[in-house]
């Protein structure tokens, strides 16, 4: 190894030490505070009244907020910086999130998920565009599926926690175990929010832990990086083709994700689990698979450099194992294994599509077309919880649901492989090496 390569692994290990922690971090409580809902339910809902189709409206509005805020914010935090549009964020998230200790019925439910959903718009585009200020794109997939692992994670800390909070608490002080839920978990977001602003940088200048060489270094790959793409305006984002066939890629990945985040703690308490705390424990074995798994694919796919086929194959292989656990039926063991696979196969993909945006943009272009495709998205994470409903007017066979997610899966895997070209590729990292040679 040369010594340019030495000082090159050297900063960006400084880099991932100081930046992708506290990112996965923020990441869990906000993962934390949309998802909770789907645990609540199981108290909830008989608490305030709530059909599972009003559960279902209620968990799914939140990205109708999400939707009509999100790129505004990604192109705000591009403006007013990532410290502080951060910050802003997550402290109003948790003050949102904290407020569903309120919630009284059906009407006051939607109105909280709602706001919710404009408080929350603009973090997760941020942080992806965010990377792209200090990583070149052979080096963003596995950083991606670092900070992406904070999903499944919370899945694997935050069922547990989630279901102790409910046993625990029920009752004391006048809450509700679910209303308990809502303001443990919403405290931590303010907490975290507020050392935002003492902890992050921008930018690589802002960073006074880097030292003059590594910061050259760090800004030399990204510039040799930025001459090969062309779309860099607010208006090429928005006139993008490709931008609008990856926000329908992303969507059916969101319905997958989202119609199993919110339905998970149910379909595990219909097999048989009895206790929120065991229910919490069960629910955390398809996400520890997950978690593992998704940074073994990602990667490879540096690694490789190749996007396309990692994300239709991983993606395959999630719908065909939602497919087979709605066919075992009831059969507890069988069930879990299948949702393992296919909760892999829908967050194992989020950090092989993350970084193929970024491939064709760049500047002011990125963060708007991140946060298009991210915005129009995450409409899926409205249709994913409503999934079971509608189609349990048209079957009542309980698997169905499975299927149809199944389904759009696999149509997103065929949309990536017949209209994103196979250029889309990014230089593979050297065997052996944290990361070759700038290219030219």
């Amino acid at each position: 190894m040369t010594s340019s390569q030495t000082l090159d692994a050297a900063a960006y290990r400084k880099v991932d030490w100081r930046l992708i922690p506290f990112l996965f971090l923020c990441y869990i409580v906000a993962y934390l505070d949309r998802v909770n809902v789907g645990f609540a339910k199981l108290q909830m809902s008989s608490d305030l009244s709530l059909s599972d189709a009003a559960f279902a409206t209620g968990a799914g509005i939140f990205f109708i907020g999400y939707f009509f805020f999100e790129v505004p914010s990604n192109i705000a935090l591009k403006k007013f910086g990532a410290r502080m549009w951060i910050m802003r964020i997550m402290v109003t998230w948790g003050v949102v999130s904290s407020a569903m200790i309120f919630v009284r019925g059906e009407w006051s439910f939607y109105a909280v998920r709602f706001i919710l959903g404009l408080a929350e718009a603009g973090f997760f585009p941020g942080i992806i565009y965010y990377l792209t200020i200090w990583y070149p794109s052979d080096r963003r997939s596995t950083r991606t599926a670092w900070f992406v692992t904070a999903i499944p994670l919370a899945g694997v800390i935050g069922n547990p926690i989630s279901g102790a909070v409910m046993d625990l608490f029920s009752g004391a002080y006048g809450l509700a175990g679910w209303q308990w839920l809502f303001l443990i978990e919403g405290v931590p977001s303010i907490i975290v929010g507020v050392w935002v602003m003492f902890y992050l940088d921008s930018n690589i200048d802002e960073a006074k832990w880097l030292t003059a060489d590594e910061k050259a270094l760090l800004s030399r790959n990204l510039q040799a990086e930025e001459k090969q793409k062309t779309e860099t305006s607010i208006l090429d984002a928005f006139k993008s083709a490709k931008v609008y066939i990856l926000c329908g890629i992303y969507f059916t990945l969101m319905i997958g994700l989202y119609g199993i985040a919110f339905w998970l703690p149910t379909i595990v308490k219909a097999l048989g689990v009895q206790g929120y705390w065991n229910v919490g424990l069960v629910s955390a074995i398809p996400w520890g698979f997950a978690t593992i798994g998704m940074l073994i694919i990602s990667r490879h796919s540096d690694q490789t450099g190749e996007r396309r086929w990692h994300y239709a194959l991983n993606a395959t292989a999630g719908a065909l194992g939602l497919a087979l656990a709605g066919a075992v039926g009831g059969n507890p063991t069988l069930s879990i294994i299948f949702l393992s696979i296919g909760t892999l196969g829908v967050v194992g993909s989020m950090p092989l599509f993350w970084p193929i945006p970024s491939a064709f943009l760049t500047g002011t272009a990125a963060a708007a077309g991140i946060g298009i495709v991210n915005s129009i998205g995450n409409l899926g994470g409205y249709v994913g919880p409503n999934v079971a409903i509608w189609v349990k007017m048209i079957t009542p066979d309980p698997a169905a649901a499975m299927y149809a997610i199944a389904i759009l899966l696999l149509i997103g895997a065929a949309v990536m492989l017949l209209f994103i070209p196979a250029s889309f590729r990014v230089r593979a990292l050297s065997p052996g090496l944290e990361r070759p040679k700038a290219a030219e």
